[in-house]
């Protein structure tokens, strides 16, 4: 069974991006383009990984974070967050609320891969590798 991603950003070239790169390493992604959305993915999708933009429309990534981490039946959800902000508060600010890393923007497809593995632990790549 793929690992099942959730891709929470408005910014077009990235979703476009990332999807394709998340789908070609094998994980099955949806695609949120503001907070609001994002939570109702979470609710029907149930994401093992949110890829979580700080910067979006109706919610920001980090109360999308936060409301993550109030659910106790959502507490094995890994949260990325991913922004262009990576002053040291920013920073502070995300993984404070919750989220299990912080990725800057712009990014290497290999270090985000990378530590969407790590995060899943050995052995959760799709397709067993």
């Amino acid at each position: 069974m793929s690992k099942k991603v959730l891709i929470a950003d408005d910014e077009p070239n990235i979703v476009t991006s990332l999807e394709y790169l998340m789908q070609k390493s094998g994980y099955e992604v949806k695609i949120a383009r503001n907070g609001d959305e994002a939570l109702a993915l979470v609710e029907s999708f149930l994401p093992d990984v949110v890829l979580l933009d700080v910067m979006m429309p109706r919610k920001s990534g980090y109360e999308v974070c936060q409301q993550i981490r109030e659910r106790t039946d959502w507490q094995h959800i890994k949260v990325v967050m991913l922004s262009a902000k990576g002053r040291e508060a920013e920073v502070n600010k995300g993984l404070s609320l919750g989220a299990d890393t912080y990725v800057t923007k712009p990014f290497s497809n290999q270090e985000l891969i990378a530590k969407i593995d790590g995060l899943l632990g050995d052995g959760a790549k799709p397709g067993g590798a």
